[in-house]
């Protein structure tokens, strides 16, 4: 239970990492001047490595948050780093605002400020609780998803919801596509809902009065991506797109990664695996339906246009695809 006493010049801590969360830092930067509001720091993950030459990158968030002059902490745990979380208190926030930190919240870090702490989640909980809600969107074949605000809890994003808006998913929705409107709305959303809830105008909801039956979705791993072509191509094409940009949809050609970036489903059957000749291009039978390459990557190459790839790889055609976790062949 909180204290609400109203409070429209908030000191706020900023919390996230990805791409999906520098529209949030955006909007409450820019509401400051008219809201009175303060973000006094951003915490973001640590640098990483990352490229060829294993160069170390700062977060979208980090960047962001230095353009615009603000001090960053990039503590490695918040459960481990007793003094990253007395730094947290040092700073004295009315209110913590989390999209895509990457971290888990102790409850030592959830009391510090008055106001709770306060998270963008892009699913319409009690749907999606986790780590990829809209890669699980897309996978699962839904034609819509939104974004909660919440208030966070020791759960894993079980808090009440504070407000919700829903998103379209297009049949060519991508992770990219759908996670840039979602992270736009998200912001938008979050802006309006801040400043009812420092004003103790809008009450939270516990997610057992929402619509929908609790699930949730597990970090994606890089395995995730490999094709079972036993599965129907439907599910394939999904895969497809919610596994852009990473760890995107593969399976193994001559022994070696072949990458699937895009595709569409044939109707007709062959047997899962086996590639076919089509007036549209190269098709792989699965088990339900056939999949239309479109956009491939061989193991080494640039993205190609599948039929591009085939004029230099002729053999391609009748070859078995492995499935799943099959020794790749050579």
């Amino acid at each position: 239970m909180f204290v609400m006493m109203l409070n429209t010049r908030a000191r706020i801590v900023f919390m996230g990492t990805p791409e999906f969360a520098t529209p949030s830092l955006r909007a409450l930067v820019e509401a400051a001047p008219r809201t009175g509001w303060q973000v006094v720091a951003v915490a973001t993950q640590p640098d990483r490595p990352a490229g060829r030459g294993r160069q170390m990158v700062s977060s979208p968030v980090k960047q962001m948050a230095m353009t615009f002059g603000l001090p960053v902490l990039q503590p490695t745990s918040l459960r481990k780093d007793p003094s990253a979380v007395e730094t947290l208190r040092s700073l004295a926030p009315d209110l913590i605002v989390v999209a895509a930190y990457g971290l888990i919240l102790p409850a030592s870090v959830l009391e510090i400020p008055t106001f709770g702490c306060v998270n963008v989640h892009a699913s319409l909980l009690p749907a999606y609780r986790g780590a990829s809600p809209i890669a699980a969107a897309i996978l699962d074949g839904l034609t819509q998803t939104g974004v909660t605000i919440m208030l966070m809890d020791e759960g894993l994003d079980t808090g009440p919801a504070l407000r919700q808006a829903t998103q379209p998913i297009y049949p060519n929705d991508t992770s990219v596509t759908l996670s840039e409107r979602l992270a736009q709305q998200g912001a938008e959303l979050l802006v309006e809902t801040l400043a009812d809830w420092l004003q103790g105008s809008v009450a939270p909801i516990d997610q057992a009065l929402l619509p929908g039956e609790p699930s949730s979705c597990q970090q994606i791993k890089k395995e995730d991506g490999l094709i079972d072509w036993n599965k129907p191509a439907a599910y394939i094409e999904r895969m497809t797109r919610a596994y852009t940009p990473w760890p995107t949809a593969y399976t193994y050609w001559k022994g070696e990664p072949f990458k699937i970036l895009s595709a569409a489903v044939l109707e007709g059957e062959s047997s899962p695996g086996r590639v076919e000749r089509t007036p549209e291009g190269p098709a792989v039978g699965t088990g339900k339906g056939r999949l239309l390459l479109r956009t491939v990557q061989p193991a080494g190459k640039r993205p190609m246009e599948a039929r591009s790839f085939l004029n230099g790889a002729p053999d391609f055609i009748g070859t078995i695809l492995p499935s799943g976790l099959e020794t790749p062949s050579n």
